[in-house]
């Protein structure tokens, strides 16, 4: 069996977005969870400041807190190493969320897409509902945009009361593709692959530059690798001199 694993290039990712915005399009990911996100940080004082983004999801660590507090199992491993969740198993306890060092769990707090629930219009008479939006371009399931691939594994909408996160958009790999986001990446800041492949992307690239991986003294082994690192700094354009 496979280990995927993911390489991010610090050093080619620029903050833009679009892995964050390929997740949820791929994933049906409704407002207020975050399969995919990003750490910015702001140094310097204007106009001298830089900003500084580490892109953040499901680590997929091969000795999983979040598994091994799950009473029911709902979260578990598979056996190319990605944390998996089971809806229909979860009780909603969140254990998996107290658990998860890296705060990559969500709860549904709500039913998805709320808003696109929503009967009343913005201007009485003036425009349509929400609701009535949804209905006339997705047949009401739920938003105006819902990917039906990603109900080939999970729910393609989960429901109020349970738990998501990052899959690696397992649905992708089980038909040889990539995750979404990799694939949306326009930098190609995201590398995936096989650990346990000898001559892989991911492998070259971790022998090729040091890696670091976040909280790794906690002994989780997360299978998401950071490689380089971006160096925003500016400085005016010179030939210099002598």
């Amino acid at each position: 069996m496979p280990k995927y694993a993911m390489v991010i290039d610090l050093q080619r990712c620029v903050g833009c977005g679009a892995c964050s915005i390929a997740c949820r399009n791929e994933n049906n990911v409704p407002d207020g969870i975050y399969w995919s996100n990003k750490i910015t940080e702001t140094a310097g004082t204007f106009p001298n400041v830089r900003f500084h983004y580490l892109p953040t999801l499901c680590n997929h660590c091969s000795d999983a807190p979040c598994v091994e507090g799950c009473p029911t199992k709902a979260m578990h491993k598979l056996d190319n190493g990605i944390t998996m969740h089971d809806p229909d198993k979860c009780i909603g306890c969140r254990y998996c969320q107290y658990n998860c060092p890296y705060e990559v769990i969500y709860f549904n707090w709500q039913d998805p897409h709320k808003f696109w629930r929503n009967p009343k219009p913005v201007i009485e008479g003036g425009t349509s509902s929400p609701k009535e939006m949804a209905q006339t371009v997705n047949n009401g399931n739920g938003a105006p945009y819902s990917n039906p691939g990603r109900g080939k594994t999970l729910p393609e909408n989960r429901p109020k009361g349970v738990v998501e996160k990052c899959t690696f958009c397992d649905h992708r790999i089980k038909v040889g593709e990539i995750p979404y986001c990799v694939e949306a990446c326009p930098a190609d800041a995201r590398i995936f692959g096989d650990l346990d492949k000898p001559d892989s992307k991911v492998n070259r690239l971790l022998g090729k530059f040091k890696p670091y991986r976040l909280k790794e003294r906690l002994g989780t082994e997360p299978n998401v690798y950071y490689i380089r690192s971006f160096n925003p700094a500016h400085y005016q354009r010179t030939k210099g001199g002598i």
